[in-house]
């Protein structure tokens, strides 16, 4: 099938398996949750005051040959809007950016008016030297507010020292109704039938028309939310850990091209998954190397040549019931110095381990990619 897409959706789509793959563990046997859309930001903002080729690791994994960094900023800007509707509940979408700084650490003019141009975007200041701890308690609470207590602590101990300087923290919440709640009388205990056997979890049902296709060895089944959201669940033919490996950009844009209303049946386990993601790891592996080391360049963010990334932490939570879903999502950029300064329906049975994206239907923007194995 030939796909005619947005590149910058492409390249989003790109860089959400990718950082699916290199946070999700064993395909076998374990969870996972990632929110590309929130990774991306938080890389947007470090990309923003980056030069050479620190800026072009960044971009390469972010936007790839086929889009420009800007470009991924405006798809993720137009994702963080949602429609609308009436007679049902509104949907919520808070995103927040923001550049947590030393008082000491002189920020440039120029990045600081950009950043107040993101979504919420804004410069804060933390006493990162003279109380790392008052200092990550600060950022904590703000990234609580942010994802409605989801995520309450974002920067374990520890990861905050009196060397750290900056942080960069983009934050996420949505909550959104299903446009066709499931009736909550129909759920009932059934067999998922995961790695170590089959457990018997609720299994919520309902029949509704919604998005279907069957296309390259994979069901997919869009599960419409309200403001312009929908959950994709990807349930494979065959082992989930054999056909996750196959599932590249093209795979996946052929199969969400393919999908069309139809009558569905579908039966699925509730979802909810708390992960955290230690994505300075993942992110090395993906090539994006240079910010992490002295020879950084970050000079548009800050005139000090010694101002490098330590770490990328990530965590993610995603929540659907027969009401709707409910998802936070926060990254944050450590940074410090050098040197111390101071008819009949379409059957699905979701009954073993698929793939689910939660996704903006308009621009593409990922939202959450989880992998379900133990519901």
């Amino acid at each position: 099938m030939e796909v005619t897409t947005d590149p910058a959706e492409a390249a989003h789509r790109t860089f959400a398996l990718a950082v699916h793959r290199a946070t999700a563990g064993d395909p076998g046997t374990d969870d996972a949750c990632v929110s590309p859309y929130s990774a991306a930001g938080a890389l947007g903002l470090v990309a923003d005051g980056a030069r050479g080729e620190t800026a072009d690791e960044i971009t390469a994994l972010v936007a790839g040959q086929t889009s420009a960094l800007a470009d991924q900023t405006r798809l993720l800007d137009a994702a963080a809007v949602l429609e609308a509707r009436t007679g049902q509940e509104e949907p919520v979408l808070a995103v927040s950016n923001t550049l947590w700084a030393w008082d000491g650490l002189a920020v440039e003019d120029g990045y600081a008016e950009a950043l107040e141009q993101r979504a919420s975007g804004r410069v804060a200041a933390a006493p990162f030297v003279d109380d790392p701890e008052a200092a990550r308690a600060a950022i904590n609470a703000d990234v609580a507010a942010t994802t409605r207590d989801l995520i309450p602590e974002l920067l374990p101990p520890g990861s905050v020292g009196p060397d750290t300087v900056a942080t960069l923290v983009n934050a996420l919440y949505l909550r959104c109704a299903w446009r066709h709640p499931f009736p909550t009388d129909a759920t009932a205990d059934a067999d998922f039938h995961g790695p170590d056997g089959p457990l018997t979890v609720p299994m919520m049902r309902q029949t509704a028309r919604m998005r279907y296709a069957e296309f390259g060895g994979w069901q997919a089944v869009a599960v419409p939310a309200v403001g312009g959201v929908e959950a994709v669940v990807l349930l494979p033919d065959r082992r989930l850990a054999d056909a996750e490996v196959a599932l590249d950009e093209t795979a996946l844009a052929d199969l969400l091209a393919a999908l069309a209303p139809e009558q569905v049946r579908l039966t699925m386990p509730r979802v909810s998954l708390d992960v955290p993601v230690p994505l300075g790891d993942a992110l090395r592996g993906l090539g994006v190397r240079r910010m992490f080391t002295p020879q950084a360049d970050l000079g548009g963010l800050s005139g000090d040549p010694r101002l490098h990334v330590s770490d990328v932490l990530h965590r993610a939570v995603l929540r659907l019931d027969e009401h709707g879903l409910e998802g936070a999502a926060a990254t944050a950029a450590t940074m410090r110095l050098v040197s111390m300064p101071t008819g009949e329906p379409v059957v699905v049975d979701v009954n073993r381990p698929f793939l689910l994206l939660v996704r903006h239907a308009g621009t593409g923007a990922v939202y959450f990619v989880a992998r379900v194995v133990t519901p």
